[in-house]
């Protein structure tokens, strides 16, 4: 239930909840990200998923869209970075309606530290669109083959920002690589290790290669034996098939509310093997409140992870392609899959209408940042978790959902939720858990049109 419709909260009370929320969101600092991908006109994915990444430009601060090559583009065709400008174009077209959503009125004159809630100018992401590596392959990675993008990479990292930089990788890596390369022919071991530290690499498959052809052509492989003790790696071979295949079985709901919604939803194509398959990449950093990017095992919207050896057999990363793993991330994406739909579903609303629904805010205990929560109770005790004053900016109703999600932590035992489906849940602290964790997950959604999800993340750690 909304605070709205809670008869001991006034109207003034409810306005002040309001405004600590919006502020509380807007002090937080967005995740700092750059984009390699293949776009082309005959993989028309990585067009829909520009198109997602731009419907969300609020949350994630975009700092390179570089265009390079991957599984069916060996070379770079110069004409298909204009598939890039159209979806920013499309945009700058938009963006009047989308910053309505957070009633956002001007752009900053310094766009390098933005904060969630802020809509970039079409500007700031025209100068960082750029071409990287030329041609694919880890055969191509040395003298004579820097390019803008991984110029740029090489710029952001050495950025004064405490903030890792993500290089989401949609296509081919080898940009990355090459980046990688120039530092270590140019500067110290541990000014490379600094550089190396700075990154978070999250790659859609390995399309550095043909699909035919061995992992070691590809500079991912490169990437993951040369420098495994210092560079955070993804590998995903699970999300990516999920959103692909999904997508493409409920292609009438994209088409219905996806397409022709705003100037963004005429450039959103039609699917030619699967909806939106580089998708993850950036789910995985939205700051919803779900998870820690940089833990790749919490689980998020872009899937789960664990440290193993990837499936070139030969270099280990976080990756999710068999096993347990790759079962718990298939489970999280069904769960998922309802939420980030309709997630963009409303932001299209918004860039075609100028309204729309919005998320609930979630409150937990009186605290509303999208940071998750660590409580380190006693063991064997039980702990009440109150959010009963979220709510809702649109006055929807508010239904509640409290759930373990167990692969995120250390403690085998079963893990009772009492009032699971309410506003505040009673959560037991199983008896000899000290030195353990568990993770609770308290979801929040509307019943708005389409319906909207809030998320917390609690981390238990108990102690004695």
């Amino acid at each position: 239930m909304s605070l709205m419709h809670k008869p001991f909260m006034s109207v003034a009370s409810f306005l002040l909840f309001i405004a600590i929320a919006v502020s509380s969101q807007a002090a937080s600092p967005k995740p700092r990200m750059v984009v390699l991908t293949d776009v082309s006109t005959w993989e028309t994915d990585d067009s829909e998923s520009l198109v997602r990444l731009m419907a969300h430009a609020d949350l994630l601060e975009i700092e390179g869209l570089v265009f390079t090559t991957g599984w069916s583009l060996d070379k770079v065709r110069d004409d298909f970075i204009d598939l890039i400008h159209d979806a920013v174009d499309a945009y700058e077209k938009d963006l009047p309606n989308l910053q309505r959503r957070s009633e956002q009125t001007e752009f900053l004159a310094d766009e390098s530290r933005q904060e969630i809630g802020y809509w970039p100018s079409p500007k700031s992401l025209r100068d960082v669109t750029v071409f990287g590596s030329r041609k694919r392959g880890a055969e191509h990675v040395g003298d004579g083959n820097d390019s803008p993008g991984s110029e740029l990479i090489i710029k952001l990292a050495d950025e004064d920002d405490e903030r890792p930089l993500w290089i989401t990788v949609w296509g081919g890596g080898n940009t990355l690589a090459q980046a990688v390369w120039r530092v270590k022919q140019d500067r110290s071991e541990e000014e490379l290790k600094t550089f190396l530290h700075k990154l978070r690499v999250y790659t859609i498959t390995d399309q550095d290669r043909d699909q035919k052809i061995p992992f070691s052509d590809s500079s991912h492989q490169w990437l993951r034996r040369e420098f495994a003790k210092d560079l955070f790696f993804i590998w995903d071979e699970c999300a990516w098939k999920y959103q692909n295949g999904t997508g493409k079985k409920n292609w009438q709901e994209y088409k219905t509310h996806i397409q022709n919604h705003g100037h963004l939803g005429s450039v959103y194509p039609k699917y030619k093997y699967g909806v939106e398959g580089d998708t993850p990449a950036f789910l995985h950093l939205l700051p919803i409140g779900l998870n820690d990017p940089s833990v790749a095992g919490q689980g998020s919207w872009g899937g789960y992870f664990v440290w193993g050896v990837g499936e070139d057999g030969e270099t280990s990363c976080y990756t999710n392609f068999k096993g347990e793993a790759n079962k718990t991330c298939y489970l999280l994406e069904t769960h998922f899959y309802p939420a980030t739909f309709n997630n963009f579903a409303a932001r299209m609303d918004w860039a075609k209408d100028g309204s729309g629904n919005r998320n609930p805010t979630l409150v937990i205990d009186e605290n509303l940042d999208v940071e998750f929560l660590t409580m380190k109770p006693r063991q064997g005790k039980t702990v009440t978790l109150d959010a009963s004053q979220s709510f809702d900016p649109d006055g929807n109703e508010l239904s509640f959902n409290w759930w373990v999600l167990s692969q995120a932590g250390t403690c085998g035992s079963n893990i009772k939720i009492e009032n699971s489906d309410s506003s505040v849940a009673l959560i037991n602290v199983p008896k000899n858990s000290a030195g353990e964790s568990f993770h609770v997950i308290c979801e929040v959604t509307d019943d708005g049109v389409p319906s909207l999800t809030s998320y917390r993340r609690i981390i238990f750690e108990p102690i004695k």
